[in-house]
């Protein structure tokens, strides 16, 4: 397996309003190796969900190239983009943005059986994992009966429901007090380390950013290293 989850060589990313030109992402270069995490901290509007949204290829770059676990992605068509980033790509929010017609475990399989995965082995995955971050008891409360940490932590295991290789993740405490999200990023922590992901976290929470491998830094559109 390639050891490099995500690496972005050279990325640049602008738009356009009016007569101006905004540029948000500069030559951005970075590597996330599988079993990483890697904090990015910036001020609010600095880029940071530009450059998540960018890596995860839900946003083309202007010039640069970002390669997922060993595959150069900026130049393939959108139905090959969509597929990396279904199996190879996980996805945790600032809001959990779980279906709330759905109950935990069915929210866990949904993204399976978009994968093909059949709807009783999408069952026993998910209920794995709801075990694993300690929600199986909860498993089906829709979301509106689960308190935020449990809303999180059923967010990440859908996120890591299609053993991605890498995993993006937005603020996934910023709307949790302190305990619970010492608590969230601890088993965050855990299931990277145990399931061998690349995983680059956004955050503004400087304590958790320093329990991480490597802290970087989104200044004036650029990657500076702090850590």
């Amino acid at each position: 397996m390639n050891n490099v989850a995500l690496r972005m060589d050279n990325v640049s990313r602008c738009y356009v309003t009016g007569a101006e030109e905004l540029a948000v992402l500069i030559d951005v270069n970075l590597e996330i190796k599988h079993g990483e995490l890697v904090a990015l901290t910036a001020p609010s509007g600095a880029g940071k969900s530009t450059l998540l949204h960018v890596a995860g290829l839900l946003e083309h770059p202007n010039s640069g190239e970002v390669t997922i676990n060993g595959q150069p992605c900026s130049k393939l068509p959108d139905r090959k983009r969509t597929r990396i980033r279904r199996n190879d790509v996980g996805f945790v929010y600032q809001f959990h943005h779980l279906q709330p017609e759905f109950s935990a475990i069915e929210n866990v399989m949904l993204p399976q059986m978009i994968a093909g995965v059949s709807k009783r082995s999408a069952n026993k995955k998910a209920a794995e994992l709801l075990e694993r971050v300690g929600l199986m008891g909860r498993a089906n409360h829709r979301p509106g009966k689960l308190s935020g940490g449990e809303q999180q932590r059923v967010a990440i295991a859908r996120a890591i429901a299609n053993k991605p290789n890498l995993l993006l993740a937005d603020e996934p405490t910023g709307n949790l007090d302190p305990s619970t999200a010492d608590d969230v990023f601890d088993m965050l922590t855990s299931l990277v380390r145990e399931q061998g992901l690349g995983a680059l976290i956004a955050t503004h929470n400087m304590n958790l950013a320093d329990r991480m491998d490597r802290v970087l830094s989104l200044e004036n559109g650029r990657i500076i290293q702090k850590k």
